[in-house]
Order: C-alpha cells, then structure tokens, then sequence
C-alpha cells in the first residue's frame, strides 16, 4: 500500500512563498506521472500542477508562473515551490497520481493559508 506525505504548509503573507514536499513509500516512484491537488474549503479537488516522468510540466493557469513542480525520484519525493502566494491559493494540497484513471489512498494533505 502506497503511502503519501505531503508537509510544509503553513500560514503565509500575501505575496510570501511556501516550498512543499510529498514523499511516496515505495521504490517505484520514477514510473508514475505525479500531481499536486488543492482543495478550498467548499470547493472540489482541483489540480495545480502536474509532473511526469520525464519531468515535463503542466500548470493550472490559476499558478501559471507562480508555482514550480519537481522530482528527486532518488528521494520518492516531489516539491511544489510557491511563490507570490495569494489569499485565494488557501486550501489544504495533495499530492497523487496524475493522468491515470486511478489514484493511491491520499494522505492527509497540509494546509496552505495566506492572510495578512
């Protein structure tokens, strides 16, 4: 069973940044295409941000040069630098599987809040 861990969260200034870290068990990691998800409190699950396993890049446009997806497949991790964090990017982020009609049980996400 696949186990996520999703950490560095926190509570964040407009305009601050947050650097993300999703570690997966496993040593199969390199072989899965891998997203970051967020969800707003009464909003559903939503992509922000996609990596596959050539490490191509895929954003929604709401992040759209603000936000940087990565992968140290060494490690069984992937990171989600954000910059010029804004009120609206509040919710708690996920990271799964991405592009497959199936996801891994998620873990329990970290909390991203930008308040002044």
């Amino acid at each position: 069973q696949v186990q996520l861990v999703e950490s560095g969260g926190g509570l964040v200034q407009p305009g601050g940044s947050l650097r993300l870290s999703c570690a997966a068990s496993g040593s199969f990691f390199s072989v899965y295409h891998m997203g970051w998800y967020r969800q707003a409190p009464g909003k559903q699950r939503e992509l922000v941000a996609g990596i596959l396993t050539d490490s191509s890049t895929q954003y929604a446009d709401s992040v759209k040069g603000r936000f940087t997806i990565s992968r140290d497949n060494a490690k069984n991790t992937i990171y989600l630098q954000m910059n010029t964090l804004k009120p609206e990017d509040t919710a708690v982020y996920y990271c799964n599987l991405w592009r497959y009609n199936n996801n891994w049980p998620w873990g329990q996400g970290t909390q991203v809040t930008v308040s002044s």
